[in-house]
């Protein structure tokens, strides 16, 4: 049977496209623009938000896109469009909670009615469902968080470094699709909201010298104390949230994902390949 798979132009989609196809699964991948053909997958073009109900039940349907938009499609429907969904989420729906930021305040509100509306409509449709709630994601070069200061360090040959030390959890994106496989091969994993994070614990200034050691080409360090982290909060209004939480622990316990899917993210151990775009 078929997996329907929303967001395989993301950086976990782009790993989990050539696991489906090696597993030997009927793909079909839904985009909003154009996709260049791929061995294996069936590129339809297409609104998640207007999908018409399949022809035939599917085998999954796992996305990668905003959940509040599945929570309210499902809600449409009055027969289960698969037997099982699988979705991601963020880990952020914890460690934003306490934010002063009016828009962090919002994200996580988002995401908890994602998450609850999601679970309760598949629950009602008779759906299983398994929630991933990831940290740090990296690996396929396309993150909005890394990848971002590698490039602008490569044009600058300047590599800012904050000087803090609350512990970062970065997970490889194939580890969440290896995760994403598991699920689709298991029943353990149905009705639970699984953390997932990388496999090592570093604080925010050693991930950030292990990112400029795995350019391959010479960087300037510019360590950034704590005096000149509060300047930068005081006076650009969106860099506020995240200097609050440098020295917060933004870590994910994974005790559950391994015992129910036997999954072990790896290490945090990036090369030059790790901030180029994989898969295209």
């Amino acid at each position: 049977m078929t997996v329907l798979v929303s967001g395989g132009t993301s950086q976990i989609g782009r790993f989990l496209l050539p696991r489906l196809v090696a597993a030997q699964l009927p793909v079909v991948a839904l985009s909003r623009r154009a996709q260049a053909p791929q061995p294996g997958v069936d590129w339809q073009v297409g609104d998640m938000r207007a999908l018409p109900f399949p022809q035939e039940p599917l085998q999954a349907i796992v996305s990668f896109a905003p959940l509040d938009a599945w929570g309210d499609w499902l809600a449409r429907q009055h027969t289960a469009p698969a037997a099982k969904i699988i979705v991601t989420s963020s880990m952020s729906v914890l460690t934003k909670q306490g934010s002063a930021q009016a828009d962090e305040q919002a994200l996580v509100a988002l995401l908890q009615r994602g998450e609850h509306n999601l679970a309760t409509q598949a629950e009602r449709l008779g759906m299983q469902w398994t929630v991933l709630r990831p940290t740090l994601v990296y690996g396929a070069g396309v993150d909005r968080s890394l990848t971002p200061i590698v490039a602008r360090a490569r044009r600058t040959r300047l590599f800012p470094i904050p000087m803090a030390h609350g512990l970062r959890q970065p997970v490889h994106a194939d580890d969440i699709a290896q995760a994403v496989m598991a699920a689709l091969r298991s029943d353990a994993a149905a009705g639970q909201t699984l953390q997932i994070g990388g496999g090592e614990r570093l604080d925010y200034q050693q991930m950030f010298q292990r990112v400029r050691a795995s350019m391959g080409m010479f960087t300037l360090p510019v360590y950034l104390p704590g005096a000149a982290l509060r300047l930068l909060a005081a006076t650009v209004p969106r860099a506020r949230g995240p200097v609050s939480r440098l020295g917060q622990d933004l870590v994910a316990d994974n005790s559950a994902l391994t015992r129910s899917l036997g999954v072990t993210p790896r290490a945090f151990q990036p090369t030059p390949a790790t901030w180029r775009e994989a898969g295209r």
